[in-house]
């Protein structure tokens, strides 16, 4: 260097080389340290390409940008953000701040699969050096913005490579020096506004020395690192001159840098992101031809003072940079807000908004006109429009020591503003009111007072607003917080609030703007934040139909709440009449926004979606059931319902249990009934799927009776399918006898499994209701079985579902059980009962009810002489018999008609001899026999 540049700093250098000495007892590392710092800052001041140093959401560095470019007007501003987002920039006037620029891939290649969906996310505030740079090189005419960071493929490859090298890891966090929020960062409402999307942010200054953080926060006697940087660095560089500004910050970044922990592993991934942004800066100058004097590098102060080969445009090393991976990005703008930018980067909740109430005073304070996107959303009208980058309006001037100055000049202690303070304390004792506090004027005058002793405490003249926060708390919130906010958040809202951001029409994907087209007969601004309510009268307005079908595939797509019904629902062959909703699509804006990112409409997203359902690795039958329930549902597409029932058959021939028998069952049935009532045949899939799940249940059903995981639940569903889909079944090729060969290769140890394989049994015709009562009463009559005699009635209940002939015998059982069983065992047993009713009694309750009804007297006084019918009491709505000498006429009815007679008595089990001359003894023997049947025949034969 040359004696007129080592003279800069050379004051400095000696004072802290002395400082070293003394504290040191004579060189060492903190003399290395110390001067190391110095010589950072000295080689950073000299670059002729000028370098800016900032911090994210600073509002002194917002200042302090705002005031370099009116005065520098730089011709070329390189930015520290990822390459690949510069195409968005342009529609942030189409938005109303903040809001976040995202990168986002659902389906990667090149990178590790378990990682999708990918998201990268740059949250930009108007209190922020970096919009400040992009409002001044978009507005004023021949000015070029080039984005110089990694793209966003690139990070999650930089990030894969470290992960091979250091062993298994999980996806990145914030880039850069940035960490993800903690475990108590808030991850609902707002501040889920960016997900679980990578964090960019620029110049994050926070020490990674934890000691350090520890002693700053200790001697200043602060809470947190937002109160320490708000109160030692926002408020003296607020008013500093730019060379004082430029070179404290890089202080501040080099000691940060050098006071790092060293992780080999996050050095070389901040080191190849400096060179990676010098080398695309040399790129550029090279191919432009511009002049480094007519440029300005806007990065993190951390990264200006890096100490990397490649530093500068006169740079001697060579970075290679590597190209991207086959992975299709989408980009777009999310809504953000203070919270969800606070939650990202570890901030202290509403230091963000503390930031933004700075900015605002800042600007009137000093009287500094920001820049602002020409037609920006919620900010005022420029009075004229930007002009054009002038050429040579400063000179160079050599930088001069302004740190020692900095160093030396004790804090400046800020008269008090008593107007102020009184009307915080006024407006937060209003706030509390309203929130149900029992606050007064006392308590206003006790928080102002205390303001100021604790800013006394704290060697402070003029109380910040931690300050003023605290003393609110101590002085507000007594025992218990009424209402939903606390004190603390009364604060972050008086000063400022939580302010969240709008992506406009204009910069929306096409398949927002879509959603909003077809939305817009609903005369809603759903653009806006908060709960909008949709009244549909489709049967008055036929036209609403489609907002209706549009409503309900976002209800499948987006998060819960964004489009919730509150009157209607959508079934299989039912049209919709009318319907309420409640729409919040303003406030998950960045939900609908990244479904642009999947296709450009909602149809065909959701098509997408299905297919991904289907065809994943773990998709069960009962899934794929579901896709094509969804399919024909929403889409109305017997096309994908076709494909998807295919693949549901596929699925089914590899499943090896019995566990998702329940589900399907019920689906199968609701898309029989669906095909059966609105198709003139039925779907071929369909058919394949009711034929090879005969099969495949009867086949399972031995080894599921067996099985001690299979619940009795599925075993009953198994069971359901198998009886419920007989008729279809045999009507397509299946044999009974495979089905009767399981049961018979069943042997049950459960009590509930054997009683659903007697009923099971009883519906094949192998045991008669007679032998099924004995073996019941024969339970009830074994005293070592009557404890566990409940979970035989349970497994009755169940076989309601394949068998429900049987209503009347789980009737006749439960009552048995009700009036035999003893107090020990039957009281326990009630909780199962209603829970199993409770569970999978849907369509077992109303048979039961129904059955129960039929059998019970209507009356309570008829039932004390009330005996019930199967102790041999006659019963009352059972067919009478019939009166003297129908048995003759039986007989001659039976007499003309021997086929017929043939075929009642082979069913009905008549073995006696039959003669063509006297049929008397046979016939009378069927006719007294059945007297009600043959009355009923002989009424039927007289009818026709």
């Amino acid at each position: 260097m040359t004696a007129a540049q080592e003279g800069t700093f050379t004051g400095l250098r000696t004072q802290l080389q002395e400082a070293a000495a003394a504290f040191a007892g004579g060189p060492d590392a903190l003399e290395g340290i110390l001067l190391g710092i110095v010589d950072d800052v000295d080689r950073a001041v000299r670059e002729p390409l000028e370098i800016f140093p900032v911090c994210h959401h600073s509002p002194a560095s917002a200042l302090a940008m705002a005031r370099r470019l009116r005065v520098k007007q730089p011709k070329v501003v390189y930015l520290e953000l990822c390459e690949d987002m510069a195409p968005l920039l342009t529609e942030l006037r189409n938005c109303r701040l903040p809001v976040a620029v995202q990168a986002f891939a659902t389906e990667v290649e090149g990178l590790p699969a378990d990682w999708s969906p990918l998201s990268v996310v740059a949250p930009v505030t108007e209190a922020s050096a970096e919009y400040q740079a992009i409002a001044y090189a978009l507005d004023t005419r021949g000015v070029e913005l080039v984005l110089v960071d990694r793209s966003s493929d690139q990070m999650f490859q930089w990030e894969a490579r470290d992960t091979r090298t250091s062993g298994p890891a999980g996806p990145p966090g914030p880039a850069g020096p940035a960490e993800p929020a903690g475990p108590d960062a808030p991850a609902d409402g707002e501040a889920a506004l960016h997900g679980d999307a990578v964090g960019v942010g620029i110049g994050d200054l926070r020490p990674r020395f934890a000691e350090l953080e520890e002693h700053l926060l200790r001697h200043g006697r602060v809470r947190h690192w937002s109160e320490w940087w708000h109160q030692y660095v926002e408020l003296p560089l607020g008013d500093s001159d730019h060379d004082t500004y430029r070179q404290v910050m890089l202080m501040i970044g080099s000691l940060f840098r050098r006071l790092a922990p060293g992780d080999p592993r996050r050095v070389r991934l901040d080191e190849d992101r400096e060179r990676h942004m010098w080398t695309r800066m040399r790129e550029h100058l090279a191919a432009t031809g511009t002049d480094p004097a007519d440029c300005l590098y806007v990065c993190g102060a951390f990264h200006a003072a890096s100490r990397v080969a490649e530093f500068g445009v006169d740079g001697a090393g060579a970075f290679a940079i590597g190209p991207r991976t086959a992975t299709r990005w989408q980009h777009g703008l999310i809504p953000s807000s203070h919270a969800a930018i606070e939650a990202q980067f570890g901030l202290e909740p509403g230091s963000v908004s503390i930031a933004a109430t700075v900015w605002a005073k800042n600007l009137r304070r000093t009287r500094v006109e920001p820049f602002r996107l020409a037609g920006q959303a919620g900010t005022k009208k420029r009075a004229k429009a930007a002009g054009t980058a002038a050429v040579g309006v400063e000179a160079p001037v050599p930088a001069s020591d302004r740190l020692s100055g900095f160093l030396r000049r004790p804090p400046v202690l800020d008269r008090l503003d008593e107007s102020e303070l009184l009307g915080w304390s006024v407006e937060i004792v209003r706030a509390a009111r309203r929130n149900g506090y029992l606050a007064s004027t006392a308590d206003a005058i006790a928080v102002f007072e205390t303001s100021i002793l604790l800013a006394g405490m704290r060697d402070r003249a003029k109380p910040t607003p931690y300050d003023f926060q605290d003393a609110a708390v101590t002085c507000i919130e007594k025992d218990s917080v009424p209402g939903r906010r606390d004190v603390r958040r009364l604060v972050e809202i008086m000063m400022g609030g939580d302010r969240t951001g709008r992506v406009g029409y204009d910069a929306l994907p096409p398949l927002a703007r879509d959603v909003h087209d077809r939305l817009a007969p609903l005369g809603l601004k759903l653009q806006q934040s908060g709960v909008r309510r949709a009244l549909l009268d489709i049967a008055s307005r036929p036209d609403l139909e489609k907002c209706s079908d549009v409503l309900w595939m976002l209800r499948y797509l987006m998060p819960r709440g964004a489009a919730r019904p509150i009157m209607g629902e959508r079934r299989l062959g039912e049209r919709p009449v009318q319907e309420s909703w409640d729409l919040a699509l303003g406030t998950h804006q960045r939900a609908l926004i990244e479904l642009g990112y999947e296709g450009v409409s909602i149809e065909q997203v959701l098509e997408q979606r299905l297919r991904r359902t289907a065809y994943g690795p773990r998709a069960t039958t009962a899934d794929v059931l579901e896709a094509v329930e969804d399919a024909t549902l929403h889409l109305r597409s017997r096309r994908l319902a076709d494909e998807l029932g295919t693949r549901a058959l596929e699925v089914l021939a590899t499943e090896r249990s019995v566990d998702g028998a329940p589900e399907v069952l019920r689906r199968v049935r609701r898309l029989l009934a669906y095909y059966r009532t609105g198709e003139p045949a039925l779907p071929r899939w369909i058919e394949s799927f009711v034929r090879t799940g005969y099969a495949h249940y009867c086949t399972l059903l031995p080894t599921a009776f067996a099985d001690e995981d299979a619940t009795v639940r599925q075993v009953a569903a198994t069971l359901g399918f198998l009886f419920g889909m007989e008729g279809l079944a045999l009507s397509l090729g299946c044999d009974r006898t495979q089905l009767e060969l399981a049961v018979a290769q069943s042997h049950p140890v459960e009590p509930a499994k054997t009683a659903l394989l007697w009923a099971a049994q009883t519906r094949l015709g192998g045991l008669s209701r007679a032998e099924l009562r004995a073996r019941c009463d024969t339970l009830l009559g074994n005293p070592l079985v009557v404890p566990s005699y409940p979970r035989y009635l349970s497994g009755f209940l169940h076989a309601l579902e394949p068998v429900p002939v049987l209503a009347d015998f789980v009737v006749e059982a439960v009552s048995n059980a009700f009036a035999r069983l003893p107090d020990p065992v039957l009281l326990p047993w009630l909780p199962t009962l209603i829970g199993t009713l409770r569970a999978g009694g849907a369509e077992p309750a109303p048979l039961l009810i129904r059955e129960a009804g039929r059998i019970f007297p209507g009356r309570l006084a008829a039932l004390d002489a009330w005996v019930p019918p199967w102790h041999g009491a006659p019963d009352p709505r059972a067919v009478q018999p019939a009166p003297p000498g129908s048995g003759e006429r039986g007989v001659a009815l039976l007499t003309a008609h021997p086929a017929t007679c043939d075929a009642v008595a082979a069913l009905l089990g008549c073995d006696d001899p039959w003669a063509a001359a006297d049929p008397g003894p046979r016939g009378v023997a069927l006719v007294h026999a059945h007297p009600g049947a043959a009355t009923a025949l002989e009424a039927l034969m007289a009818t026709t």
